[in-house]
């Protein structure tokens, strides 16, 4: 069934980018079909994030920060990789890293962090997700000769 097969795709682009494109290999459905449920799965995630991101934050911090002190916030690697991206390129930066390097998820996050409008991270991810969509998937799809 076709259906459980796009499914699929999008569910694995939701969490992890390159997720969607190696499920629409993996399944022997086009590239062009694979790029546009890869595409969709993460516009899924970045729009449920983008606008419930506070109701889902709000969420856990009221369910796993229970009578627990607050703890200081570290500067890990990652939080010094995200606020380099940031200064030097802004939203088109992490819009553009988000389906290689952030997932969906932690593109859309981040730029919800950095008090970035709505509709511009929207607009940005979208674009950004169509261009590596159908970089990766003709990638692995022209590759996958080599590769497998």
């Amino acid at each position: 069934m076709e259906v459980a097969k796009y499914l699929s795709v999008i569910f694995a682009s939701m969490i992890k980018f390159f997720g969607g494109p190696l499920t629409g290999l993996a399944l022997k459905i086009t590239w062009i079909e694979t790029a546009i449920c890869s595409v969709i799965g993460m516009m899924i995630t970045v729009a449920l994030i983008t606008f419930f991101g506070d109701y889902i934050q709000r969420f856990f911090t009221r369910v796993f920060q229970k009578g627990e002190p607050k703890k200081k916030k570290k500067f890990t690697r990652s939080n010094k990789l995200a606020v380099r991206v940031r200064r030097k390129f802004g939203l088109l930066g992490i819009s553009f890293l988000t389906p290689i390097l952030f997932s969906p998820i932690g593109g859309a996050i981040l730029a919800l962090a950095f008090r970035y409008h709505k509709r511009d991270i929207i607009i940005n991810m979208l674009v950004s997700a169509c261009v590596w969509g159908v970089i990766q998937c003709l990638f692995l799809y022209y590759a996958k000769d080599i590769l497998f």
